[in-house]
């Protein structure tokens, strides 16, 4: 299993942050490669920088990956190499705060491994997965893709599978979901609270199931060993 030095995934409602996206030969991270990166820089939860690329990924675009992004090999044939697309990129993002739907096993771990593979740095930027908070705030919907999540808070679906256009529909479902985040928290006990964020690394506190029963682990694993029994 490849071990990646990753920033934290924290569970958080940020008022300044990056939504990034990314599309893909394929799923395998071993094997696939990127071919489109997009972000969206955000300040005081309004958009106020984009940043857009489609990417040469050097072999051919398998038919499947078109049919669901629409990318072909002529698209990329002028576009810049990974390594020129990934220094843009890193001097977009800073070390700012990076959101996005799935990323936590997905997006991070190819935007980690093109940064460390061609250009020998770390993504450690903390990050927030948005499919976790749907999961979390939106559990009476049967399923929490970028486009379930979107129809919910009545927000356009209209050209997915773009890396900008889901860059922007997932920033709004990012303040929507961190609306409901807040409303939550003030549902909460005090002493409840204190068990959404690790007190060692910041990050999100998860319920799981050990050998011993129930317990809380903090989702920066291995990174981070802080556990607390369920009180």
């Amino acid at each position: 299993m490849v071990q990646r030095n990753k920033g934290r995934r924290l569970n958080k409602y940020a008022e300044n942050y990056v939504v990034f996206d990314l599309e893909t030969t394929g799923i395998n991270q071993e094997r696939d490669a990127i071919i489109e990166i997009s972000a969206v820089k955000v300040q005081g939860h309004k958009i106020v920088g984009e940043f857009s690329t489609l990417v040469n990924p050097e072999r051919h675009i398998p038919a499947a990956a078109t049919a669901v992004n629409g990318i072909t090999d002529a698209m990329v044939a002028e576009a810049p190499h990974i390594k020129e697309a990934m220094e843009d990129f890193l001097t977009f993002i800073g070390s700012d705060i990076l959101v996005g739907h799935n990323i936590h096993t997905f997006d991070t771990n190819f935007v980690y491994d093109a940064a460390f593979n061609y250009l020998g740095k770390e993504l450690k930027n903390d990050y927030v997965d948005t499919l976790y908070m749907a999961r979390k705030y939106l559990p009476e919907l049967p399923h929490h893709k970028l486009t379930d999540v979107a129809q919910h808070f009545c927000l356009r679906t209209e050209g997915a599978h773009r890396a900008l256009f889901d860059c922007m529909m997932n920033q709004g479902c990012y303040e929507e979901l961190g609306k409901l985040m807040e409303e939550k928290k003030k549902e909460m006990p005090e002493s409840a609270e204190e068990e959404i964020s690790c007190p060692v690394c910041g990050g999100e506190l998860i319920l799981r199931k050990g050998k011993f029963g129930m317990f809380y682990g903090c989702s920066s694993f291995p990174r981070c060993r802080f556990t607390r029994n369920v009180r």
